[in-house]
């Protein structure tokens, strides 16, 4: 180690976390995690991450357990991987010096409506919406358009977001965001939710790294009237100039939201041959893709990310021509993990190409339908020469995968009625 400390303040308790603190051990940097509960991360245990508790939601308590820190051996660097962090790790940064992206624009990046306003401003394609705080409100901002999607103006991993088919699924969705009041995380939320146009074309992401698009992304959405990502595949096989389209909105989008530094996801539609941001996240993708491009194209972007906030050069280059995919596993029924997975898994991992499958769930635990991503089971990662032979050996795995997914006695019933 080099005597030096890289703050990570808190996490997401799989992917990415995980491998920040290992890229950074790598790097020759000490990781510590700033965290309210250490138990939300077993990982940090089985690695033996250093942690330290502190109030993360308390600006002024986290600046005082980073400086505290400090005094002891010097701060290089301040990053988290968990989008609720973002803008808190964006302002410790900047209150002790070091590299970060702008705090003032995550925050406001976090906000969905807020970030609407600033794409649409800027000339940037998204899908027409209102911003509305009442159900009557919602349904009078739907009467024109149905069906549409209502979403809450803050939160990620599809949390909260539903297609509405009728005026009176909007009330009763707008009724129940406004009504939570906080997210996943307990943290209030703005009693303001959005109603937007429901775009039917084929869903993207670009991961972008500074100003430049570094890879596309095919998505694979779920059963409606949730929008649960189920699956990735990438490089996206696309014509050059849709390609290009979706690459120049992603970039113009980080643009005018005053991005630019280190990692941004931004999501978008394709609406006949333009593309629509759906949304920005300034920070790296979630679903495994960071892994996905490792593995593809060679390109390290959480490495890229660390590298970033040490204030070293970071650019993530692509050093291969490979395609991946992952398929995560959900279920359309109630059930439970089986008691021994084994069988399954070993199946899994014996389809040609396949790099990685994992079960999230413990045996017998009970499972049903998902309404978000807390409702995947698990994925496998599949690496090929060419993009459909990834996707297709995903798609095989996974379904051996779902063997590992029992039916209860109640629904085994209901499927033979």
């Amino acid at each position: 180690m080099s005597g030096r400390l890289l703050l990570l303040v808190e996490s997401n308790t799989t992917g990415t976390g995980r491998l920040f603190a290992r890229r950074a051990v790598e790097l020759g940097v000490e990781p510590v995690l700033l965290c309210t509960d250490p138990d939300r991360y077993p990982y940090a245990a089985e690695d033996g991450l250093r942690t330290v508790v502190t109030d993360t939601a308390d600006p002024d308590r986290l600046a005082a357990t980073a400086e505290r820190l400090a005094a002891g051996t010097p701060v290089a660097g301040v990053l988290t991987s968990s989008e609720y962090y973002v803008p808190a790790a964006a302002a410790l940064a900047a209150r002790l010096g070091l590299p970060g992206p702008s705090a003032d624009a995550v925050r406001a990046c976090r906000d969905k409506a807020e970030q609407r306003r600033a794409l649409a401003a800027a000339g940037v394609g998204v899908p027409t919406f209102a911003v509305v705080s009442t159900p009557a409100a919602a349904q009078s901002a739907a009467a024109h358009r149905m069906p549409v999607v209502v979403k809450p103006s803050q939160g990620s991993g599809s949390l909260g977001v539903r297609l509405c088919a009728d005026l009176d699924e909007v009330a009763e969705h707008t009724r129940t965001l406004l009504a939570a009041g906080v997210n996943e995380r307990g943290v209030a939320v703005p009693g303001r939710v959005l109603v937007e146009e429901y775009l039917t074309g084929a869903e993207f992401s670009v991961e972008v790294f500074g100003t430049e698009a570094v890879v596309t992304v095919a998505k694979h959405v779920g059963p409606l009237p949730s929008f649960v990502e189920v699956g990735h595949d990438l490089p996206a096989a696309l014509p050059a100039e849709t390609e290009r389209e979706l690459r120049r909105t992603a970039v113009r989008a980080v643009t005018a939201l005053g991005l630019g530094w280190g990692a941004a996801h931004v999501e978008l539609r394709l609406d006949g041959a333009s593309a629509k941001v759906i949304e920005v996240n300034p920070r790296l993708a979630g679903g495994m893709i960071p892994e996905l491009v490792r593995r593809a194209c060679g390109a390290d972007l959480v490495r890229a990310q660390v590298l970033a906030a040490l204030g070293r050069p970071a650019h993530p280059e692509r050093t291969g021509p490979g395609r991946a995919a992952i398929r995560f596993l959900t279920t359309d029924h109630d059930g439970v993990l089986a008691p021994d997975p084994a069988g399954p898994l070993a199946r899994a991992r014996a389809v040609p190409g396949v790099a990685e499958a994992v079960l999230y769930r413990s045996p017998g635990e009970p499972v049903g339908p998902a309404v978000d991503f807390r409702g995947r089971l698990g994925h496998v990662i599949a690496v090929a020469d060419r993009a459909a032979a990834a996707a297709d050996a995903a798609e095989l795995a996974v379904a051996e995968l779902a063997g590992a997914i029992t039916r209860t006695a109640t629904d085994r019933e209901e499927a033979l009625t």
